[in-house]
């Protein structure tokens, strides 16, 4: 009880409540790691991590990675984010490609100028100290769950998979203010 009460002393005196909220903001929480169904003999594919946010600095800070196995050995893939709206309309994106190793298995990861220009549907420009800046001129892709099919280039194996994508959270927000404030976001 006495650790506790020690706990609230510190967090609350001497600037120990903004020390909390700035590991807050930036700690990550830990997900278990994603694992193939046992059952399935074909391809199967699975994306970490299960969700997204659409905060600009999360989005860009977050390693989106795609496994992948029972494809044919050196082969390759590539994965599309399928039935997104866009301009009225909806289309299916490439946002990865990987090569398929002797096992049958691959691991592709999303780039950073594909979150950039096709989830957050920004531009990379730069500020007058010729600094590079993201720039929001639209709003990202729509919330929602996502199927994502891998494709293989040379046999007709392909795997799906689902990606729920968020809006950000107050944290990303916050952030992304704070990014504007460096010269780092700029919106127009």
């Amino acid at each position: 009880m006495k650790s506790i009460k020690h706990l609230a002393t510190a967090l609350f005196s001497n600037g120990g409540l903004f020390l909390f909220i700035v590991i807050f903001m930036f700690a990550g929480c830990a997900t278990a790691k994603q694992e193939f169904d046992p059952n399935v003999t074909g391809p199967q594919m699975i994306v970490e991590p299960e969700t997204i946010r659409l905060g600009v600095a999360k989005l860009m800070g977050t390693e989106i990675v795609f496994r992948g196995k029972g494809f044919e050995p050196g082969d390759s893939v590539f994965v599309q984010l399928l039935g997104v709206e866009k301009k009225g309309e909806r289309v299916d994106i490439p946002i990865a490609d990987g090569n398929v190793d002797q096992k049958g298995s691959f691991t592709a990861k999303v780039g950073r100028i594909t979150k950039l220009t096709d989830l957050l549907r920004a531009k990379l420009g730069s500020n007058d100290k010729m600094e590079s800046v993201l720039i929001i001129t639209q709003p990202p892709i729509p919330e929602g769950v996502y199927t994502l099919k891998a494709v293989s280039m040379e046999s007709d194996k392909t795997a799906e998979c689902k990606l729920t994508i968020k809006g950000p959270s107050i944290l990303d927000r916050m952030k992304d203010w704070i990014g504007g404030l460096m010269g780092k976001i700029e919106k127009k």
